[in-house]
């Protein structure tokens, strides 16, 4: 399911992105220059936010058009 970031107050979102741009491994360099990234993908719509009900997880994905 597609969620708007804009509904998500400003911590949760640093939150789902931080944990998000985290998630695959160790290299922790860079962290905030990757959350940046993907705060301003998200910003533009680029990207959006989807949460899975089935893993209780959110993803983000690139939108279709790429914006």
């Amino acid at each position: 399911m597609r969620v708007p970031h804009q509904m998500l107050t400003p911590g949760a979102l640093r939150a789902v992105v931080e944990e998000f741009v985290t998630r695959d491994g160790t290299d922790h360099s860079a962290v905030e220059q990757r959350i940046e990234k993907v705060l301003l993908q998200l910003e533009v719509g680029s990207a959006e936010l989807h949460f899975e009900q089935e893993t209780a997880n959110c993803n983000i994905l690139p939108t279709e058009d790429g914006q």
